[in-house]
C-alpha cells in the first residue's frame, strides 16, 4: 500500500467534508487531503495542476448534488481534460442520493469506478485506499 495517496473530496457538505476528513486522516496511507465544496474549484484546481502528477490526487470522492457544478457536470469537464493529465485518478461518486437515476447515469461513465452511498463505512474505505 502506498503512503503517498492523495485524496481529493468534492463535496458541499461542510459536515461531511469533516467526518471523511478526519477519518481519511486516521489511514496511515493518506498523505495529503484536498478539499473543494463545488465541482468548479475543483476543475480549476484540475487544470492548473494538469501537468504536475505529484498535485494531482490519486483517489476522487465526488458528490453529485452540489451548487455552481454538480458531479456530472465536473464530470463532463473532467472527461475533456484525461488525455492531457499525467496520472491514473480513481473517481467515487460519493452521495446521500439513492435515486435510481443517479445510479444508472452513474454506471454510464465509464470513469467512475463506483456510486456509493453515505456515509462511506470505514470497511470500503481501507479497501478503496488498499486498491490505490
Amino acid at each position: 500500500m502506498d503512503n503517498n495517496i492523495k485524496v481529493c473530496v468534492i463535496d458541499d457538505d461542510e459536515v461531511f467534508q469533516y467526518t471523511i476528513f478526519h477519518t481519511l486522516e486516521a489511514h496511515t496511507s493518506v498523505a495529503k487531503i484536498i478539499p473543494f465544496t463545488d465541482g468548479a474549484e475543483a476543475m480549476s484546481f484540475f487544470n492548473e495542476n494538469i501537468d504536475d502528477h505529484i498535485e494531482l490526487p490519486d483517489i476522487v470522492f465526488l458528490d453529485v448534488n452540489m451548487p455552481v457544478m454538480d458531479g456530472y457536470r465536473f464530470m463532463d469537464e473532467y472527461i475533456k481534460i484525461i488525455p492531457k493529465i499525467s496520472k491514473k485518478i480513481t473517481i467515487y461518486i460519493l452521495s446521500s442520493s439513492v435515486d435510481l437515476v443517479d445510479f444508472e447515469k452513474t454506471k454510464m461513465i465509464k470513469e467512475v469506478s463506483d456510486y456509493i452511498v453515505k456515509p462511506i463505512r470505514d470497511n470500503q474505505l481501507t479497501k478503496i485506499l488498499a486498491e490505490t
